[in-house]
């Protein structure tokens, strides 16, 4: 399962609710016939969509069987996803975060930094969270001047990162 987004809260009494996207085009989702949602390591359950719209600078989105905002209150927070196979192939350049996560990342003098950990989104850029076998973490911008490459089928990004930095 690949994490989207998550649920926010709830907009209006008729069980609309924001929409967290972790990803660039959360518009694109309304062509998958279903969502996931489910809480972090829990178990995943099936929705359909009623409605998804942009609404100011954000998405709202209103499910099936969510009638009102108590319903909505319920969802609050819930982790929106889709089996890998459901998503729509990526760019060349363009990474799922779930894809991103447990690669080794190593810099470009060999040495090595831990893996990705997971990914913070800050507006700007993505950043990747990077840990090493002793817990300590790292926090590399996820942007051209860091990363030189990223290889999946290696299972390793390259990056212009130092061991003390």
């Amino acid at each position: 399962m690949v994490v989207l987004g998550r649920l926010a809260d709830p907009y209006g009494i008729r069980g609309w609710l924001k929409l967290h996207a972790y990803g660039d085009d959360p518009m694109a989702w309304a062509e998958m016939p279903v969502w996931w949602i489910g809480k972090e390591g829990g178990p995943w359950r099936e929705v359909r969509v009623s409605e998804l719209k942009v609404h100011g600078d954000g998405v709202v989105v209103l499910l099936d069987d969510v009638p009102d905002r108590t319903a909505a209150e319920a969802l609050k927070g819930m982790l929106v996803g889709a089996p890998r196979e459901m998503l729509p192939a990526t760019a060349d350049d363009e990474y799922y975060w779930g894809d991103l996560i447990g690669l080794a990342v190593v810099n470009a003098a060999g040495e090595k930094l831990g893996q990705v950990s997971g990914l913070i989104e800050t507006g700007a850029n993505d950043v990747l969270r990077v840990a090493d076998e002793s817990g300590n973490e790292r926090l590399l911008p996820f942007v051209d001047a860091v990363v030189l490459s990223v290889d999946k089928a290696a299972g390793l990004i390259r990056v212009e990162w130092g061991l003390d930095w």
